[in-house]
This record gives structure tokens, C-alpha cells and sequence, in this order.
């Protein structure tokens, strides 16, 4: 990991380039980290979505967490509003993870199943 000052003593606006990204130095229109870091991401899926219910750090409210889903970040969501849509509760989509509200975990594998996904249920 980078000292403090190293993380710190980078270039954040240049008046030629206007803003630059903090990890490439290379100015936000020419910045290509995320698509960069979404390609590792979908490239270190073992092709299984997993379903489980999670409740940890949520103050004992319930939440179903789906993932493993081989999608960019934008199909992701679109495929989060359709599942939410489904269920009738509302959700979100974080770092390649989709969180439903509740348990519903049987609703959403049988939803992607039958788009053709491979679907195990994890967890208790």
C-alpha cells in the first residue's frame, strides 16, 4: 500500500487537462480504470450466481444478495430494477452485488433461471 504522502502528492487539476484520475494520473476523459477493474471483476466469476439471505449489519432487517452475475455495471442495474420490479421491494446495486430487500430467495431463482442462469442457494 502507498505512504499517505504518496497518496496525497498527486496531480488532482491541471489547467491543460482539467481533472485527472487519482490512480492513472491520466486526465478523466482518457481515463479507462473502470473499465479496466469491471473486466477483472466479470473475468473472476466462476459462472455460478450465488442467492443468500443476509442480515449482518443491517440491524436485523432482512436482505437477499445475488451474485456472481457475469454483466457490466449498467446491464447490472437494469437487471436489478427488472428482479426488484419482480419481488416488489426495492434494493440496490453495490460493487457487482445486487441487495433485495427481504427474503425472496426462491422468487429470484426461479426469475434467473429462467434467464438462463446457472443459480445456487448459499447460506442459511
Amino acid at each position: 500500500m502507498a505512504s499517505l504522502r504518496d497518496q496525497l502528492g498527486g496531480l488532482v487539476y491541471s489547467t491543460e487537462q482539467g481533472k485527472t484520475c487519482p490512480s492513472c494520473r491520466e486526465s478523466i476523459d482518457d481515463c479507462c480504470c473502470e473499465d479496466t477493474s469491471e473486466q477483472a471483476r466479470i473475468a473472476n466469476l466462476d459462472g455460478i450466481v450465488r442467492i443468500r439471505r443476509e442480515t449482518s449489519g443491517r440491524k436485523g432487517k432482512g436482505v437477499t444478495t445475488i451474485s456472481g452475475i457475469p454483466l457490466p455495471n449498467a446491464e447490472l442495474k437494469t437487471l436489478a430494477k427488472t428482479l426488484k420490479k419482480r419481488c416488489g421491494t426495492g434494493g440496490a446495486v453495490k460493487d457487482g452485488i445486487i441487495e433485495i430487500q427481504g427474503d425472496h430467495r426462491e422468487t429470484l431463482q426461479q426469475a434467473l433461471t429462467s434467464l438462463g442462469y446457472q443459480v445456487k442457494l448459499a447460506g442459511g
